[in-house]
């Protein structure tokens, strides 16, 4: 049973572990990557008919970005839990085509807010749902990698998946 504030988790298994997906009632809310100790498990009981086919969208989309591929079908997404800043950077990183990149600095550009480099870098780290809304994509002046919440190895990875070269 969902209810506004508990999320179902659920599990993707991939060929790089296991993330774990996190769904409200509006759509998918969190993305964790695989850890060594996970901890955040699916919950028991009854999982909604909504939810399982959000699962299966969000399960093709992993799967695709882990392949360097575009995503055709992004799961409805969850972003509310973010500050209106923070959603405004989500939702320019969600423009970031598969395959470009964009500079800290030019999102800030983008969102009307050119002088909040370092808060752009916040709400990157603060995304709840990597992979999906690819804050991988975004990169520190002069091209530098810059940070990620899922580390650095995962970062390259996903980049060079996607034919960007650092």
């Amino acid at each position: 049973m969902e209810s506004k504030s508990e999320l179902v988790r659920l599990p993707i298994v991939t060929s790089e572990g296991e993330f774990v997906a996190g769904y409200s009632v509006k759509g998918l809310a969190e993305l964790n990557f695989p850890s060594k100790s996970s901890t955040k498990k699916s919950i028991g009981g009854e999982v909604s008919a909504k939810i399982r086919r959000w699962h299966r969208v969000t399960t093709e989309a992993v799967k695709q970005t882990l392949a360097g591929r575009a995503v055709k079908n992004p799961p409805p997404l969850d972003l509310s839990r973010g500050t209106e800043f923070q959603r405004a950077v989500w939702t320019a990183m969600r423009r970031i085509s598969c395959g470009q990149t964009q500079s800290y600095g030019e999102i800030a550009k983008a969102i009307g807010k050119p002088k909040a480099v370092r808060a752009v870098g916040g709400a990157c780290g603060a995304n709840p749902i990597p992979v999906l809304v690819p804050c991988h994509r975004v990169l520190a002046a002069g091209g530098k990698i810059g940070g990620f919440s899922g580390g650095l190895d995962w970062k390259r990875k996903l980049l060079a998946r996607e034919g960007v070269r650092q």
